[in-house]
């Protein structure tokens, strides 16, 4: 029997976002076992430098939760607080929906491992006098797959009149290259984290974890959430990764495992691609699907996965290079599964960096290490109109400088977004588990957010969360550094 339809009645939207800007979180007893955690941060450690925030954690599961949450409390509450206004505008339901779909569809698909961790998070955060709970940190881990696939699915299923259009955000430019058109024949791994710049501007924390179990990992990451998120990392193994969403992906499993939980377990546990790809095939849902950029530095080999719902073709080499820019590969995923991307239409965002991406490979073989990888994530060519100005269509985003906007993310005319931050490495600094990282975007000009409102009123909504952005220099950064 059909469900009833569900009815979405546009008067309520100012209330609830009054709400969630007046009130905290609501406060939970956390559920689950207690496991016995220390009163104090313990091996954790935090310092800040050139705009990063860098976090050591180690430890058990539930250690490495505490730390993670009593080092980051406050950081916590606030991207908390951005997911609430974002979610609430763009799926117009409140946060208390998505802590019950954190509870009922994700957590009991979570590795008891993470389970343990998230825990620890929020015990950590209420340890510091946070009214979190871990549905708190559980919605925040799964927001992406919440927000931008569940309620979609959830919307058709149950025949909702009047729902929001909801679109699957692109996010990120990236490539990985080794064999005959790198400088030392070895690998070369970059990339740019396109992102609104509400979330962006948090998207700012550099992990060093040492778990009890697995390989230690450097990545960087938001403040609350176990994985990367944009999925830039490596682990002690020399296995590295990062990846690009698909744009106008259509699918989500409710009975599979969260993409957050299939990220950092490959993460942790991979020592080769193929133990890679297994983790991150293994109970897929479909939610936040990818195309993911993997490299062996013990090997040289790299790979490619595009990793959808129902389509999962994989791509590897020992001697060329992969890109990413937010489009869909293959054929038959974008037949079945991204049936609106148009691959042929060049003035599309994903697809101008796309050409961009294949013009800087052909011209640069033989020659590609982290210097002209940090040039590519700093490049400001709109492939489509010739010019050289870092907008909707360059490797640098600047989505807010563009009246086009990016329409297949729902991304209206000079919406706040582009690049926020850019990583790199190569074969030799993943050995020494170093990586160069900016804050801020990769190509310069700060983002300041009151100016910006005042010349665009109709993103007003974002006033309470929107903060300005600094482009910072590249730095090094390593696994154990000390402030």
């Amino acid at each position: 029997m059909a469900t009833a339809p569900r009815i979405y009645a546009a008067f309520l939207l100012p209330v609830l976002l009054s709400a969630v800007l007046a009130l905290p979180a609501a406060a939970e007893a956390v559920k689950g076992d207690k496991a016995e955690l220390p009163s104090a941060s313990g091996p954790g450690y935090r310092f800040e430098t050139a705009g990063w925030t860098f976090v050591h954690l180690e430890g058990d599961p539930a250690q490495i939760g505490f730390q993670h949450g009593q080092l980051l409390k406050a950081e916590i509450e606030d991207l908390v607080h951005v997911t609430q206004v974002e979610s609430l505008y763009s799926t117009k339901r409140a946060w208390a929906f998505y802590r019950e779909a954190g509870r009922k569809i994700l957590w009991p698909h979570i590795d008891a491992e993470y389970q343990q961790e998230l825990e620890g998070i929020a015990r950590g955060a209420q340890s510091r006098g946070s009214k979190l709970d871990v549905w708190d940190i559980v919605a925040l881990n799964g927001s992406v797959d919440l927000t931008e696939y569940y309620v979609p699915w959830l919307n058709k299923r149950e025949l909702a009149m009047n729902a929001p259009k909801i679109l699957p955000k692109g996010r990120c430019s990236a490539f990985i290259a080794t064999g005959s058109y790198t400088k030392d024949g070895k690998i070369v791994i970059a990339h740019t984290n396109w992102s609104d710049y509400a979330e962006g501007a948090r998207w700012t924390v550099i992990f060093d974890i040492k778990p009890e179990h697995g390989h230690r990992i450097l990545m960087d990451g938001e403040p609350g959430v176990i994985n990367s998120a944009d999925d830039f990392g490596f682990n002690d193994s020399g296995i590295m990764t990062t990846e690009t969403g698909i744009t106008q992906f259509e699918g989500f499993d409710p009975s599979g495992k969260s993409e957050f939980v299939r990220a950092r377990k490959a993460m942790q546990y991979a020592s080769s691609v193929d133990e890679y790809v297994s983790i991150m095939k293994e109970g897929n849902n479909g939610g936040y699907a990818n195309d993911w950029l993997i490299g062996d530095r013990k090997t040289g080999e790299i790979a490619y996965l595009e990793l959808g719902l129902k389509n999962t073709p994989l791509w590897r080499s020992k001697d060329g290079y992969f890109i990413s820019s937010n489009f869909p590969r293959d054929p038959q995923l974008i037949k079945t599964e991204a049936p609106k991307f148009d691959p042929n239409n060049l003035s599309l965002s994903e697809n101008a960096r796309r050409v961009t991406w294949e013009k800087k490979m052909a011209e640069t073989k033989g020659r590609i290490d982290i210097g002209l990888a940090e040039k590519f994530l700093a490049d400001q060519y709109d492939s489509y109109t010739g010019k050289v100005q870092a907008d909707n269509r360059s490797l640098c985003g600047h989505v807010e400088k563009s009246a086009d906007g990016v329409p297949e993310w729902d991304w209206g005319p000079y919406y706040p977004g582009g690049s926020v931050t850019g990583k790199v490495a190569d074969s030799d600094l993943v050995a020494k588990m170093t990586l160069i990282a900016n804050a801020g975007p990769p190509c310069g000009g700060n983002f300041l957010a009151a100016p910006f409102l005042a010349e665009h009123p109709e993103y007003s909504y974002l006033k309470p969360i929107l903060k300005d952005i600094t482009s910072h220099p590249w730095i090094t950064i390593s696994a154990g550094d000390k402030k």
